[in-house]
Protein backbone atom coordinates (compact mmCIF):
# COMPACT_ATOMS: atom_id res chain seq x y z
CA UNK A 1 0.00 0.00 0.00
CA UNK A 2 1.44 3.16 -0.89
CA UNK A 3 0.72 6.66 0.99
CA UNK A 4 -0.09 9.53 -1.18
CA UNK A 5 0.86 12.83 0.58
CA UNK A 6 -2.46 15.29 0.85
CA UNK A 7 -3.35 18.22 2.69
CA UNK A 8 -6.19 18.86 4.69
CA UNK A 9 -8.56 21.45 5.34
CA UNK A 10 -11.36 21.95 7.79
CA UNK A 11 -14.74 23.74 6.15
CA UNK A 12 -17.88 25.08 8.55
CA UNK A 13 -20.94 26.26 7.42
CA UNK A 14 -24.49 26.94 9.52
CA UNK A 15 -24.04 23.19 11.82
CA UNK A 16 -22.13 21.50 9.49
CA UNK A 17 -18.72 20.31 9.52
CA UNK A 18 -16.78 18.89 6.47
CA UNK A 19 -13.33 17.46 6.92
CA UNK A 20 -11.37 17.75 3.21
CA UNK A 21 -8.91 15.58 2.31
CA UNK A 22 -7.26 17.10 -1.46
CA UNK A 23 -5.21 14.42 -3.24
CA UNK A 24 -3.51 15.12 -6.84
CA UNK A 25 -5.73 13.64 -9.03
CA UNK A 26 -8.35 14.20 -11.91
CA UNK A 27 -11.05 15.94 -10.60
CA UNK A 28 -12.50 13.57 -8.11
CA UNK A 29 -15.09 14.39 -5.19
CA UNK A 30 -16.03 11.81 -2.92
CA UNK A 31 -18.31 12.75 -0.24
CA UNK A 32 -18.92 10.28 2.30
CA UNK A 33 -18.08 7.35 -0.15
CA UNK A 34 -20.09 8.38 -2.75
CA UNK A 35 -19.39 11.32 -6.02
CA UNK A 36 -20.73 14.55 -5.18
CA UNK A 37 -23.33 14.15 -8.21
CA UNK A 38 -25.37 12.06 -6.06
CA UNK A 39 -25.35 13.33 -2.42
CA UNK A 40 -25.34 17.24 -4.23
CA UNK A 41 -28.79 16.48 -6.83
CA UNK A 42 -28.99 20.16 -7.28
CA UNK A 43 -27.04 22.46 -9.68
CA UNK A 44 -26.38 25.18 -7.25
CA UNK A 45 -24.87 22.88 -4.55
CA UNK A 46 -22.75 21.54 -7.08
CA UNK A 47 -21.12 24.83 -8.23
CA UNK A 48 -20.51 25.98 -4.80
CA UNK A 49 -18.49 23.13 -4.25
CA UNK A 50 -16.75 23.83 -7.52
CA UNK A 51 -16.27 27.42 -6.60
CA UNK A 52 -12.79 27.07 -5.25
CA UNK A 53 -11.35 24.71 -8.16
CA UNK A 54 -12.94 27.26 -10.51
CA UNK A 55 -11.09 30.13 -8.61
CA UNK A 56 -7.64 28.79 -8.58
CA UNK A 57 -8.13 27.69 -12.32
CA UNK A 58 -7.01 23.82 -11.19
CA UNK A 59 -10.40 22.01 -12.49
CA UNK A 60 -9.33 18.71 -12.65
CA UNK A 61 -5.99 18.84 -11.21
CA UNK A 62 -6.98 17.64 -7.59
CA UNK A 63 -9.22 15.03 -6.13
CA UNK A 64 -10.88 15.43 -3.28
CA UNK A 65 -12.18 12.99 -0.23
CA UNK A 66 -15.07 14.76 2.09
CA UNK A 67 -16.48 13.41 4.90
CA UNK A 68 -19.48 15.79 5.90
CA UNK A 69 -21.98 15.74 8.58
CA UNK A 70 -24.33 17.89 10.51
CA UNK A 71 -26.65 20.20 9.40
CA UNK A 72 -28.55 20.48 6.17
CA UNK A 73 -27.78 20.13 2.37
CA UNK A 74 -27.04 24.30 1.29
CA UNK A 75 -25.12 24.25 4.71
CA UNK A 76 -22.79 20.60 4.00
CA UNK A 77 -22.32 22.30 0.77
CA UNK A 78 -20.83 25.37 2.03
CA UNK A 79 -18.89 23.36 4.43
CA UNK A 80 -17.14 21.45 2.01
CA UNK A 81 -16.76 24.61 -0.18
CA UNK A 82 -14.47 26.32 2.63
CA UNK A 83 -12.97 23.29 3.44
CA UNK A 84 -11.82 22.40 -0.20
CA UNK A 85 -10.63 26.50 -0.07
CA UNK A 86 -8.39 26.02 2.96
CA UNK A 87 -7.28 22.81 1.70
CA UNK A 88 -6.29 24.35 -1.30
CA UNK A 89 -4.55 27.33 0.06
CA UNK A 90 -2.42 24.71 2.32
CA UNK A 91 -1.45 22.80 -0.91
CA UNK A 92 0.02 26.25 -2.51
CA UNK A 93 0.47 29.83 -1.18
CA UNK A 94 -0.14 31.37 -4.42
CA UNK A 95 -3.68 30.37 -4.22
CA UNK A 96 -4.65 32.40 -0.58
CA UNK A 97 -4.58 35.59 -2.00
CA UNK A 98 -7.05 34.13 -4.82
CA UNK A 99 -9.24 32.65 -2.23
CA UNK A 100 -9.39 35.53 -0.33
CA UNK A 101 -10.42 37.97 -2.96
CA UNK A 102 -13.48 35.29 -4.12
CA UNK A 103 -14.33 35.57 -0.10
CA UNK A 104 -13.81 31.22 -0.01
CA UNK A 105 -11.58 31.10 2.65
CA UNK A 106 -13.86 33.61 5.25
CA UNK A 107 -16.05 31.50 7.29
CA UNK A 108 -19.57 32.37 6.97
CA UNK A 109 -20.91 33.12 10.59
CA UNK A 110 -24.32 32.94 9.61
CA UNK A 111 -26.72 30.31 11.76
CA UNK A 112 -29.79 30.24 13.35
CA UNK A 113 -30.93 32.38 15.70
CA UNK A 114 -32.66 31.27 18.47
CA UNK A 115 -36.22 31.33 19.83
CA UNK A 116 -37.13 33.81 22.58
CA UNK A 117 -39.96 33.16 24.94
CA UNK A 118 -43.08 35.36 24.53
CA UNK A 119 -42.31 34.73 20.40
CA UNK A 120 -43.27 32.34 18.15
CA UNK A 121 -39.38 32.46 16.38
CA UNK A 122 -36.93 34.22 17.02
CA UNK A 123 -38.33 37.91 15.68
CA UNK A 124 -41.81 36.73 14.76
CA UNK A 125 -44.16 38.28 17.96
CA UNK A 126 -47.86 37.12 18.59
CA UNK A 127 -49.95 39.17 16.37
CA UNK A 128 -51.62 42.10 18.54
CA UNK A 129 -55.30 42.70 19.24
CA UNK A 130 -56.72 46.15 20.54
CA UNK A 131 -59.68 44.29 22.19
Amino acid sequence: MTTQTYDRGTGKRKCAVAQVKLFSGSGEIIVNGKPYQEVFPHLEHRRNIELPFLATDTVGKFNAEVKVNGGGISGQAGAIRHGIARALAKANEQFKPLLRQEGLLTRDARVKERKKYGLKRARKAPQYTKR
